[in-house]
């Protein structure tokens, strides 16, 4: 079965990437390059920094989602290796697609240097993966609560849906809260058992995730053109609808179906600034990291087979 699904995912995402591109490429047929080169080159200096800096705090509170799973687990490892470590998670798994699994697989040669043993990091790699979710949830009741009208880019539906649909949504972090607050009994869904942590513990991932997500939602924010710009709030609820598809898609980086999404979305937008803007959050968001991060693995790879070179032979 472990076999099936190891060619099944791969085929899905790949699947995700062909279908979605082929849709992608219909919408924007009446587009050209030259349009989406002109349309990158009047992002301003200013904005161009701007959309770094948002970059930076995505990435930096991507780290503490490690830093707040390690300590709940009760370690305390320096923040400049769990940096680096979740710096590399991330860049690869956003690149690669199945964030879980190659996640895993990162943080396991990384954190098992330190002492932690499998099943520690298998519980970091839930703990951020809920970290996330807690987040995604928190942010998108809260943005649905703001603008209703976020809920009729996807789907005709009355106000009272949109604010259902929020208050359901913001129900799942209010109630994980309440149980780390009363100390409930642990949950299983599935086989799969969530422990309530300390509130303090709880409170740091209901703040480090929308940091995160915020950050990375403002890179497109700030490339986004001023003609028919909707604003922070619609860019914000956008993003998280385009980035939970692309996670669930499982597509190499999201490719397609995040661009898809937002095209969709974002009817009253030029749709070369869109693009223009998405390529933006790839180049900051994906690829600078992805390169960045290649480094560091060769870089810590190295030292591995250093210290075991030495270990065995001496000097």
């Amino acid at each position: 079965m472990k076999r099936v699904a190891d060619v099944l995912w791969p085929m899905i995402g790949l699947g995700a990437v062909a279908f979605t591109s082929w849709l992608l490429l219909r919408e924007l047929s009446d587009l050209s390059l030259a349009d989406v080169v002109a349309a990158v080159r009047a992002i301003s200096p200013s904005h161009w920094l701007f959309a770094i800096a948002s970059t930076v705090m995505a990435y930096a509170a991507l780290a503490w989602y490690d830093q707040i799973a390690l300590e709940h687990l009760g370690w305390r490892l320096s923040w400049r290796f769990v940096a680096l470590t979740s710096f590399t998670t991330y860049a690869l798994a956003h690149n690669i697609g199945a964030t879980v699994f190659s996640g895993a697989v990162v943080r396991y040669r990384a954190y098992s240097t330190k002492g932690l043993s499998a099943a520690e990091v298998g519980v970091v790699v839930a703990f951020c993966s809920l970290t996330f979710t807690l987040g995604n949830l928190l942010l998108g009741g809260v943005t649905l609560l703001a603008d209703p009208d976020l809920l009729r880019r996807y789907v005709a539906w009355p106000h009272w849906a949109a604010r259902a649909i929020a208050l359901a949504l913001l129900a799942v972090p209010w109630f994980y809260t309440l149980g780390a607050l009363l100390h409930f009994r642990p949950l299983r869904i599935r086989g799969f058992e969530i422990v309530y942590p300390r509130p303090p513990i709880a409170v740091r991932q209901l703040l480090a995730a929308p940091l995160e997500l915020i950050g990375a939602a403002g890179i497109i924010y700030f490339a986004l053109p001023e003609t028919g710009h909707p604003g922070f709030i619609v860019v914000l609820g956008v993003f998280l609808v385009s980035f939970s598809l692309a996670l669930i898609s499982h597509a190499p980086g999201g490719l397609g179906v995040l661009e898809f999404s937002f095209i969709s979305a974002m009817p009253d937008a030029p749709r070369a600034g869109v693009i223009a803007a998405l390529l933006v959050f790839r180049l900051l968001y994906l690829i600078v990291p992805l390169m960045f991060s290649l480094v560091v693995v060769v870089l810590f790879e190295r030292e591995r087979i250093g210290e075991l070179a030495r270990a065995r032979w001496g000097g």
